[in-house]
């Protein structure tokens, strides 16, 4: 008799878990509390007919970088991707722009005075990216296969992205590098800040920064396609509130929160367990809104037009200090923003002739500050003339962003807080594995954390059919 399993959550890792457990042979279950799979992989009709938002993830170059999901055969189920001519840019007061050229060596000169130091910093990576994704998208461990390319990441991986900008000349590049960098949620001069900034930029040049044809939910409508094409089927609107209810099968796999998970699983987990996750700690918030545009953005500088993500924060003291406000509780003045056009490459998403823009801040954890004029402020301090072409909008606040995902706690929309514990051991020392051999956990709460990789999903189920000598 074929062995079961079943998967609470669709988001991508969940739906890793279980396409692993299916290639394993398993007969596979895959329960969605919402009416619509992905998490926050989906794409919406939040503001007018026609316009179509990814209301989480919009930019994917973890998941055409992923190990598992680039081995997946996902473009056989219409999964179809578009490169930008630059894969980000970052408007300065100037009225010009730092573009980040996808080729390392267009970007090396483009940068300047810093182009060796930046090919210098990146290089190794970028050339040895199909030895380096598989490292750094795994549980964090003493052995490497590769160990003289990850010694070299490791010597400036713990490295602020304060200390790695000052090895740069040019305040542009500084900048530059900020904006890669603040996507870790963390302040400039934190451990750990200049890894995300250097993971970031090597990735732009070793796979990019892509946009799926048709948005987000393209993906996860690749994955369910697979998951079916292997025996398994996605339950949708089927919330589980107790893994009681979940006892006929052979293993359980958690695409949910670590507090989630004390919530449903209940006496089935030690009470020394249950403590340990419950004090786990979330990081900042984003706040996030969608637009319906009547045209597209009119940048100053004209070469934002070229990039599907542009960075918004002025100079690396500017990124510096929103970060910091943030980290101390306080809504920042004029916040360091991601904004994706995607529109400008996919005429899919909008009416003809109309435009998408989404953009989101960093807020402190379940902040109710309303950061829209702030937001919409910095956009018009590089795209003057913005607000006349909004024909909608859609905002999230961080209680909005968890009530459409209930894995966004607080808005934090990286799994939990990236500080160094946390990082070394996410979210307790057993990562995916529970105090109940049969239930594990497999959201971005567990290494390598977040982002749309599917690797958590992948090494949870790996440790399981492992465990059960599969």
């Amino acid at each position: 008799m074929s062995r079961k399993a079943c998967v609470v959550g669709a988001g991508p890792n969940g739906l890793a878990a279980a396409i692993v457990m299916a290639q394993a042979g398993f007969a596979v279950d895959v329960f969605e509390a919402e009416p619509t799979p992905g998490g926050a992989v989906r794409t919406l009709p939040l503001t007018l007919p026609g316009f179509l938002h990814d209301f989480g993830s919009a930019v994917h170059p973890w998941l055409v970088g992923s190990p598992f999901f680039s081995s997946l055969p996902l473009r056989d189920y219409g999964l179809e991707w578009i490169h930008s001519p630059a894969p980000v840019a970052h408007p300065l007061d100037d009225g010009t722009a730092v573009v980040l050229e996808r080729n390392l060596g267009d970007a090396a000169p483009a940068l300047g005075a810093d182009g060796k130091a930046w090919r210098r910093m990146l290089g190794p990576f970028v050339e040895h990216w199909q030895e380096f994704a598989p490292e750094i998208l795994q549980p964090v461990h003493l052995f490497s296969s590769h160990p003289l390319l990850m010694a070299r990441f490791g010597m400036i991986a713990f490295r602020s992205a304060e200390s790695l900008a000052s090895g740069f000349r040019n305040e542009r590049t500084r900048a530059l590098f900020a904006g890669m960098a603040a996507h870790s949620f963390l302040k400039m001069d934190d451990t750990l800040s200049g890894a995300f900034g250097i993971l970031l930029a090597v990735s732009a040049h070793a796979v990019g920064w892509p946009i799926p044809r048709g948005g987000s939910q393209s993906i996860t409508n690749a994955l369910c396609g697979h998951i079916a094409k292997l025996g398994g089927r996605v339950k949708m609107s089927t919330r589980v509130e107790s893994l009681e209810a979940l006892r006929e099968y052979d293993v359980t796999l958690c695409d949910v929160g670590p507090r989630q998970l004390v919530r449903m699983a209940g006496e089935r987990l030690s009470a020394g367990y249950r403590r340990r996750l419950e004090g786990y700690r979330y990081g900042p918030g984003a706040f996030k809104v969608d637009y319906a545009l009547s045209q597209p953005i009119p940048w100053r500088a004209k070469e934002c037009a070229r990039a599907a993500t542009v960075h918004l924060g002025g100079s690396f003291a500017e990124i510096a200090a929103s970060e910091k406000a943030m980290a101390s509780g306080q809504p920042p003045e004029r916040p360091f923003m991601i904004l994706a056009q995607p529109s400008l490459f996919d005429p899919t998403r909008a009416p003809s002739g109309k435009h998408t823009a989404w953009v989101y801040c960093h807020v402190p954890n379940g902040s109710e500050f309303d950061m829209l004029q702030r937001m919409e402020a910095q956009i018009e301090r590089f795209a003057p003339g913005f607000k006349d072409c909004v024909l909608a909008r859609k905002v999230f606040s961080p209680a909005g962003l968890e009530a459409m995902d209930a894995n966004l706690v607080g808005g934090d929309i990286g799994g939990g807080a990236m500080d160094l514990r946390q990082f070394l051991f996410r979210p307790t020392r057993m990562q995916y594995a529970t105090s109940a051999k049969d239930i594990y956990l497999c959201s971005s709460s567990t290494p390598p954390g977040g982002g749309v990789h599917g690797m958590c999903g992948y090494h949870a189920a790996r440790l399981a059919l492992s465990r059960m000598k599969c």
